[in-house]
């Protein structure tokens, strides 16, 4: 009967790797396990001073916020212009809108071309500055309190401040130049209804005039039916505005629709009773005239009032770009980080070096398996022989 294996030999005959097969390669090639990190992390560190130090200055601004308008409870007097000022919707997140703003194309080139950054990034193409410039402008939206933080990395702190501080100047020029909020898009509106209708105007009053116009010939009957006439007319106008604006977002069977329409119906019903009631004068007629320039007279007034109250609105927003924190000229460097450098330079390299020498074992190990074999059966054979 064949005695059974010491221990020892069946220990010997596993050819897997245990701790002291990994700890006794790492301890033979401790030295270069230990100083080879060593001179990695102080190549990193030198070679981080022949880099250009990066500055970073910072600006932070709050944008314009979504306001009641000014002109909502003086709406509610006007009849049917009340709802004008609704009509243009609210920007539901504006401060996402600021952002994509500071990063469009037009903002960019005005950037470029203002400090010279094609001759500073040594670019060919302008969209090879842009791309240089985007990767060195980071613009962020704070999402609790709101605020954009604008960042601008560069080899020159000066330069760096100031390109943070322009990119807050063109946001104020875009938003001068375009109907971005409320307020805006409401003057942008009657600016157009207010000149069509001061030209409307002044014709109706030079057709006044070449009538032989004088106030003192009309009598006081022709004269109140016009100036009621002008006033039912030009609510009816407005009434008609009103539902082009309110179908714009709206189908035609939604209830606010139905009831302009209702509303309209009734106005122009009212304008066509008073119409057939009162002689239509004949073409010359100062009575006609009159009515026509009362008329235009008083969508002016309409007009001018809500362009006004726009323009304050407009006002109070504009200035509400409020710059929280100025980039200045930054005093230390944000780039590169020489400590940071060289201590994942000693990693990487201390990582690399065990595992170079665990592998090297390993197959040094793998190559003499044979002449292991061999000793182990030589073994078996002299153990069954006793």
């Amino acid at each position: 009967m064949t005695a059974p294996a010491p221990p020892d030999v069946e220990a010997a005959e596993d050819d897997g790797l245990d701790l002291f097969d990994l700890l006794m390669p790492i301890a033979q090639h401790l030295k270069l396990l230990v100083i080879g990190p060593l001179l990695a992390g102080l190549a990193a560190l030198g070679i981080t001073y022949l880099i250009a130090p990066t500055f970073t200055a910072t600006t932070t601004f709050l944008p314009p916020q979504q306001q009641q308008s000014a002109a909502a409870s003086a709406l509610a007097s006007l009849g049917a212009l009340s709802g004008l000022a609704g009509a243009a919707g609210g920007i539901k997140s504006p401060g996402d809108q600021y952002v994509a703003l500071m990063q469009s194309v037009s903002v960019t080139d005005r950037l470029v071309d203002k400090f010279k950054l094609m001759g500073v990034y040594e670019a060919e193409h302008r969209f090879e500055a842009r791309k240089e410039l985007a990767s060195n402008v980071r613009i962020t939206l704070g999402k609790k309190d709101g605020l954009i933080t604008v960042a601008v990395d560069d080899v020159d702190p000066q330069r760096a401040a100031d390109m943070a501080n322009r990119h807050v100047e063109e946001l104020r020029r875009v938003t001068s130049e375009l109907a971005l909020t409320e307020a805006q898009q409401r003057r942008v509106f009657f600016e157009s209804q207010l000149k069509e209708t001061r030209d409307k105007l002044v014709s109706a009053q030079q057709a006044l005039q070449s009538s032989g116009f004088s106030p003192g010939a009309l009598r006081a009957e022709p004269r109140a039916a016009a100036e009621g006439y002008a006033r039912l007319k030009a609510e009816t106008t407005a009434a008609e505005v009103r539902l082009q604006t309110l179908r714009r977002g709206l189908v035609d069977t939604a209830p606010e629709v139905q009831q302009q329409q209702t509303l309209l119906a009734a106005l122009r019903a009212q304008v066509t009773k008073l119409e057939t009631s009162i002689d239509v004068p004949r073409d010359g007629d100062y009575v006609g005239k009159y009515r026509e320039f009362k008329y235009q007279e008083t969508l002016f007034e309409l007009f001018s009032r809500q362009y006004e109250l726009a323009r304050l609105d407009e006002s109070r927003e504009g200035a509400l770009i409020q710059v929280v924190d100025v980039a200045t000229k930054p005093e230390w460097k944000s780039k590169p980080k020489r400590g940071q450098v060289a201590l994942v330079a000693t990693l990487a390299a201390a990582i690399f070096l065990v595992a170079f020498v665990l592998v090297r074992h390993a197959w040094r190990r793998g190559a003499t398996q044979p002449e292991t074999a061999e000793k182990l059966a030589r073994l078996r054979l002299a153990l069954r022989g006793r």
